[in-house]
């Protein structure tokens, strides 16, 4: 879910494995604390410092189970956590993204939390976000693996004086654009060498697929336990609108095209385009980067027949193997309580999945579009195409390509489907089999 930045902090640390088992092993004797691994995925410096001081916070009120902050990089971690797994020495606590969990808990490396979560942190995080961590863990029974903790959605970023100066509606949360009013006010601040919106579309799956949710677009269907791919009218709807405002409308910058989410950005504060749609995390490197004097708004994303979105989640989950479960869930109620998640959202520039956090006055400020950006976690919904096996292949082999090509303009929307289709049940019948 979080782009996995070069910034990132790199290698996971070696991890403690006394007596063959994973977080420490036996405390050697029993006047010593308990001890537990918690492998953190934070990278940026606000998010590492607000992590460690909270397992600071923990170890002085608790002498008795101690936690080893331990730190990893989302750019290797899948792979690294495959080899501890296989080796007995995975962390107590691991940090992750819920599509990541699914194939873990298939085979068996993470515990089913469902009996364990205490009920005020259940209650406290909406069932929507908890969907985001629930699988079948190989044995026909759905399973809790996670505790889902931070958020992303969809916002648009906007230049406030070309908003203003073109005299169109200033979309609330209440009361958002529609797709059409979206692309009319693209259109009417596309001016001179000024482009009304970019869409850097290097990596354009997740957010193409996100937002076709507006529409009812799931991409994926599954009759009588088999799964296949879709692209009806509903999954048509997004693509089309983009590639109008590129090519039709002439109101989406091209330069933007091949670009990763924050390339556009020094253009953006030069006012080449008024509108950027991003992820709510952008805000961070707008706020500390623009330039004195340029004055932005965080907007709500576009509606179509909904406003729903495809969340993913960002998670605490415990291994199979670990030898302190009950200490370890005692620490992540700590850890993801409604004020220390406010806290982890902050640092990270995402949404809290705690309905306490999102009450918090940091979560609800005017400042730097906390408003809007908190009020979106509202249209999340599990993305369908997350809890689907061969997702992953997919999309690296044939939808990246395929949708790189087609925003641009080198294949037409009905090639664009039937590659995503043809190509892709190919991929997906072999997880079939």
């Amino acid at each position: 879910m979080r782009i996995k930045s070069a910034l990132a902090v790199v290698a996971i640390a070696a991890l403690t494995t006394a007596c063959g088992g994973g977080g420490g092993g036996e405390s050697s004797s029993p006047n010593e604390p308990v001890k537990i691994d918690f492998l953190s995925l934070a990278w940026q410096k606000e998010s590492v410092a607000a992590n460690k001081q909270l397992v600071e916070e923990w170890n002085k009120a608790n002498p008795n189970i101690q936690v080893t902050y331990v730190q990893g990089s989302w750019d290797n971690v899948n792979d690294q956590l495959v080899t501890q797994f296989a080796g007995g020495t995975a962390p107590d606590v691991i940090h992750n993204d819920s599509p990541a969990l699914s194939g873990f808990a298939t085979d068996g490396y993470l515990l089913d939390l469902s009996g364990k979560l205490p009920a005020e942190l259940k209650n406290d995080i909406p069932q929507a976000a908890w969907d985001t961590v629930t699988f079948d863990g190989g044995k026909g029974e759905q399973g809790v693996y996670g505790v889902p903790f931070l958020q992303e959605s969809q916002v648009v970023i906007a230049n406030k004086k070309l908003l203003e100066a073109a005299k169109v509606r200033i979309p609330t949360a209440d009361a958002p654009w529609t797709w059409d009013e979206f692309s009319a006010a693209a259109k009417k601040m596309t001016k001179g060498d000024t482009y009304g919106v970019a869409w850097p579309m290097k990596s354009p799956v997740n957010k193409t697929l996100n937002l076709a949710l507006n529409f009812g677009g799931t991409f994926f269907q599954t009759v009588d336990g088999k799964t296949t791919v879709k692209v009806g009218p509903e999954e048509r709807e997004v693509l089309q609108r983009i590639h109008d405002q590129l090519y039709k409308d002439k109101s989406a910058d091209p330069a933007a095209l091949g670009q990763g989410t924050a390339d556009p950005l020094p253009a953006f504060y030069k006012g080449k385009f008024a509108l950027l749609p991003a992820g709510v995390y952008l805000r961070q490197q707008v706020a500390e980067q623009a330039p004195d004097g340029f004055e932005w708004v965080t907007l709500p994303g576009p509606k179509g027949t909904t406003t729903q979105q495809g969340a993913v989640s960002q998670t605490l989950s415990i291994a199979q193997e670990s030898e302190h479960p009950d200490e370890a869930m005692k620490f992540i109620s700590f850890f993801l309580n409604g004020p220390n998640q406010a806290k982890l959202a902050k640092g990270d520039w995402l949404l809290p999945t705690s309905k306490k956090a999102a009450a918090d006055p940091a979560m609800t400020s005017e400042e730097n579009g906390w408003d809007v950006a908190t009020a979106s976690a509202k249209d999340l919904v599990v993305a369908p195409f997350l809890k689907v096996n061969g997702f992953d292949e997919w999309k690296s082999k044939v939808a990246t390509p395929a949708l790189q090509e087609y925003f641009a303009n080198k294949i037409t929307i009905d090639e664009v489907a039937k590659r995503l289709v043809e190509d892709g049940n190919k991929v997906l019948e072999r997880y079939q089999r």
